[in-house]
């Protein structure tokens, strides 16, 4: 079942990639208690996201935070390793943004946003959204019709949203 907005986000183990290596995180630590923004990308390294998608928020960080947002997260059915490459190469440090693998795709699929495209090599990833979520209920949600754009997405879309 697709999530949909007043729907509550479902438990779900993420990886990070912490000091020791792969460490696994509880989305609902997290978020419990905290106005976030959870937004989900088909791949880490691939055009959309990383020319649009992401540098969206780096750029927006601020403003969220100047709403009320105590924290980003992007997820993507990655693995740690991949989402630590992603974060050093976009520079995402000093936005606050956390980069989250899901590689078993398990939480992509409980929200229903499970997306294929055998073609390009993408198989058990994500569509590509956005989420406004107050203390685990989903208030504001974004999904794009493909995954090849980023315009409901994007941060700037969100801002006007809260």
């Amino acid at each position: 079942m697709e999530i949909s907005i007043g729907s509550t986000l479902p438990e779900a183990k993420l990886l990070q990639f912490g000091l020791k290596g792969p460490e696994e995180v509880s989305l609902q630590e997290k978020i419990k208690g905290k106005n976030v923004v959870i937004f989900a990308v088909p791949g880490a390294f691939t055009p959309t996201c990383s020319v649009s998608h992401v540098p969206s928020f780096i750029r927006n960080a601020k403003k969220l935070a100047n709403k009320g947002v105590e924290k980003i997260i992007c997820v993507s059915v990655n693995d740690p390793f991949v989402m630590e490459a992603w974060h050093k190469s976009l520079n995402t440090g000093e936005s606050g943004i956390e980069l989250l693998g899901d590689p078993e795709g398990s939480f992509i699929e409980a929200i229903g946003m499970e997306f294929s495209a055998p073609a390009v090599g993408l198989v058990g990833r994500s569509k590509r959204f956005t989420m406004y979520v107050e203390n685990s209920v989903v208030k504001q949600l974004n999904v794009e019709s493909s995954p090849g754009v980023c315009e409901i997405s994007a941060a700037e879309t969100l801002l006007e949203q809260i």
